[in-house]
């Protein structure tokens, strides 16, 4: 897996981080996990996806069929869910002890943080075709959360806070166009959009029957119990 690491990145602490960034094929992470993950936005609803092509690991060995251990299925799991949010795995460990801290069930306190990151949020709202264009588009100040320009993809969002699209990048085509393709999806029912301002309200926390990702939680909770 080829990953750049970058350093010059302030931290809201003052200090400077590293930011990390995927530049293998998006496609051969969905294919490891045998699934959609949906990084690519609409092609991957589109007959070009390459698990209607090629459903197999890639590699040499991809089509060999192996016996699958309880670890390996827990790993997976993790895996899965750290590339649908495309988070490192140093930060999906803050996440996990986040959970931990937590009241009520750690595997879905877990789901829920992950979801109530800004860049998921910019996503389900269809300002952005993935989770992945959504990053570019915070980073590059294109996103305001509640009037003031946020350029943190990690930020968690809170029920009553409004995420809209800066009125100046309303015209870029790039969103225009996950915008619209956006309109086939339907809306998380935690969420409010309103599309003729391009914003969005979050009304509460998401619940994990509103959280629609295949992922089994409790594997993870279970890796990470060892």
């Amino acid at each position: 897996m080829e990953v750049s690491v970058r350093r010059g990145v302030t931290l809201p602490s003052g200090e400077e981080g590293f930011v990390a960034r995927y530049l293998d094929s998006a496609c051969k992470l969905c294919r490891r996990e045998g699934l959609k993950l949906f990084l690519k936005g609409d092609r991957c609803l589109s007959t070009k996806c390459a698990i209607e092509k090629r459903n197999f690991i890639p590699g040499v060995h991809g089509q060999r069929r192996t016996k699958v251990s309880d670890y390996c299925r827990q790993l997976r799991e993790k895996q899965k869910m750290r590339r649908i949010y495309g988070v490192l795995e140093t930060q999906f460990r803050k996440y996990y002890r986040m959970a931990e801290r937590q009241t009520g069930i750690t595997g879905e306190n877990l789901v829920k943080i992950l979801e109530q990151r800004l860049d998921s949020v910019v996503h389900h709202l269809g300002f952005a075709a993935s989770r992945a264009q959504a990053r570019i588009l915070i980073t590059h100040g294109h996103i305001l959360v509640n009037g003031r320009k946020t350029d943190i993809a990690s930020y968690l969002v809170r029920p009553g806070e409004t995420i809209e699209v800066r009125p100046k990048s309303r015209e870029i085509a790039a969103i225009k166009t996950a915008f619209e393709v956006a309109k086939r999806r339907t809306l998380p029912r935690w969420l409010e959009l309103d599309p003729t301002n391009m914003k969005g309200v979050v009304r509460s926390i998401p619940s994990r029957e509103e959280i629609a990702i295949p992922v089994e939680e409790q594997l993870i909770v279970a890796l990470y119990s060892k």
